[in-house]
């Protein structure tokens, strides 16, 4: 009897200690969660209503939540600008990040895993970073004057570009016509070009068709 009592404590002092085990585990570290994306580059995006943060691996969150991450809720997987990002992720070490401006228009730029805006949100539209480069639409604009009810008027000049992870503007690929800068007619302009590896894009032309471009990319 002694014999049988003996191996019974002894079934049930590591049972205990799985049981205090388990408990320690399923505290949330992080909790309330809406969505938890795949890690990507070390850490992996968390919504919580309308707001996105990230956490490392060990489950700590070491970017709290904003609201100026790029996401779709149903994304363009096909598109190569913002419109095909579903969840904000890190690329080249970079995330993706949008700002309305004073004409009811996003601009989208980048921050770094410290959470820090890095590359300016100047662009119409931009691809994620591959090997060190991105594209984007960069917009420039000169006072005409003022319209009869003293409002500003603006010319504006488009150029499709490639951009560093410092924000430097280093080979202009194409001019980009028929965007229209008002928020009731405005529709995001397509990017038509793209980086296929740290010497090459892929451009598309009138027709539809694609060309490749060795861009000089010195800076």
């Amino acid at each position: 009897m002694k014999h049988v009592l003996n191996i019974a404590l002894l079934l049930l002092i590591p049972l205990m200690g799985i049981s205090q085990s388990i408990e320690e585990i399923n505290k949330s570290i992080v909790g309330d969660l809406d969505e938890i994306a795949p890690f990507s580059e070390g850490l992996a995006a968390v919504k919580k209503g309308n707001q996105w943060g990230f956490i490392n691996e060990e489950g700590e969150l070491v970017i709290g939540f904003r609201d100026d991450l790029v996401w779709n809720k149903t994304p363009n997987t096909k598109n190569i600008g913002i419109e095909g990002i579903g969840s904000p992720q890190f690329k080249n070490g970079l995330c993706s990040i949008k700002k309305m401006q004073d004409d009811g228009i996003a601009r989208y730029g980048f921050m770094d895993k410290t959470g820090k805006v890095v590359v300016a949100a100047e662009f119409l539209n931009v691809s994620q970073f591959n090997d060190g480069y991105a594209v984007g639409i960069y917009e420039s604009k000169s006072l005409r004057g003022k319209n009869p009810f003293q409002l500003k008027i603006y010319d504006y000049a488009f150029t499709e570009i490639v951009v560093n992870e410092s924000g430097e503007l280093l080979w202009p690929i194409q001019e980009r016509d028929n965007i229209v800068m008002s928020k009731k007619l405005y529709n995001l302009p397509e990017l038509q070009a793209q980086m296929i590896s740290s010497d090459l894009l892929k451009v598309k032309n009138d027709n539809n068709n694609w060309k490749i471009v060795k861009p000089k990319l010195d800076n």
